[in-house]
């Protein structure tokens, strides 16, 4: 008997166990069978599978698969913060100019209680002015504006999990992604609040597989995925550290990240934005 249950670690048989994932919700059907709701435990994508496909994964695998993110989250850290003084303070005074170089403010909306907690020590190690937010990707558009209007950021990220559900086919079909409608109607909302208060948010919005070109003609400046592959978990952490840090008369495009991402611009596009560091006279 398979005895597959909420908040099991597994792999799925049929895909030769490649990504591992928790079982966040059992679904029993109709038909007597039982569905599998999953969400990557190192990847940020979201799948179905039925019970009879999964099995449990070895501790040491597991084990191994997180001291590897931590691994790589942590190396990052290190080499920002020892080959680039931008990344010493969030504010960084200059007496002989008598001058403030503040970076760009980040609001940060993830699906994912776990990656929200290594998102904000991303943040804080790097000396950025972050805000991180743990909400369910269907409630990012009913809470983005309240959020934006109260702590008033320079850009904003949403992400989570997403993917396809035939991957074959229906590209363009907003319904054939698990997370992307609710991405694109918090990105709305987000441009909503940038035309009633004549903001310029800077606008990161997707996780894998998201409806990359949908993101975008909602008013994303970055986006996930354009070939509709897994991004890695510290892409959307990248562009908003790399527009934050950058002077806000330098327009920053997705070539000058690219080499920065795990998968260049196969996991993330998008149409540009200007820097959000700016200098203020004292």
């Amino acid at each position: 008997m398979n005895k597959i249950k909420k908040g099991d670690i597994v792999g799925r048989i049929s895909y030769g166990k490649d990504i591992i994932f928790v079982v966040k919700k059992i679904i029993h059907l109709k038909n007597g069978r039982k569905m599998a709701l999953l969400k990557g435990v190192t990847e940020r994508i979201e799948a179905t599978s039925y019970i009879e496909d999964l099995c449990l994964i070895n501790k040491e695998i597991i084990e191994n698969n997180i001291r590897s993110l931590e691994f790589k989250l942590e190396t990052r850290i290190e080499a920002k913060k020892k080959n680039n003084p931008k990344y010493k303070n969030t504010i960084e005074y200059n007496k002989r100019t008598k001058r403030k170089n503040i970076t760009g403010k980040i609001l940060h909306l993830d699906g994912d209680k776990k990656y929200s907690e290594k998102s904000l020590r991303y943040y804080n190690k790097l000396g950025l002015n972050a805000i991180v937010k743990n909400i369910p990707e269907y409630k990012q558009p009913k809470y983005v504006y309240n959020l934006l209007e109260y702590y008033k950021p320079d850009i904003l990220v949403i992400t989570g999990h997403d993917g396809m559900i035939k991957k074959e086919s229906g590209y363009n079909d907003i319904y054939n992604y698990r997370n992307s409608k609710h991405f694109v109607n918090t990105v709305k909302e987000a441009r909503r609040y940038d035309e009633e208060n004549k903001k310029n948010l800077v606008i990161f919005a997707g996780a894998c597989q998201s409806y990359y070109e949908a993101l975008i003609m909602a008013g994303a400046n970055f986006a996930s995925s354009p070939a509709r592959i897994l991004i890695d978990f510290l892409d959307p952490l990248i562009v908003a550290e790399n527009i934050a840090i950058a002077d806000n008369y330098k327009y920053i495009t997705i070539d000058d990240i690219s080499n920065e991402l795990r998968d260049g611009k196969k996991g993330v596009g998008g149409v540009g934005a200007n820097g959000k560091k700016r200098i203020e006279e004292q």
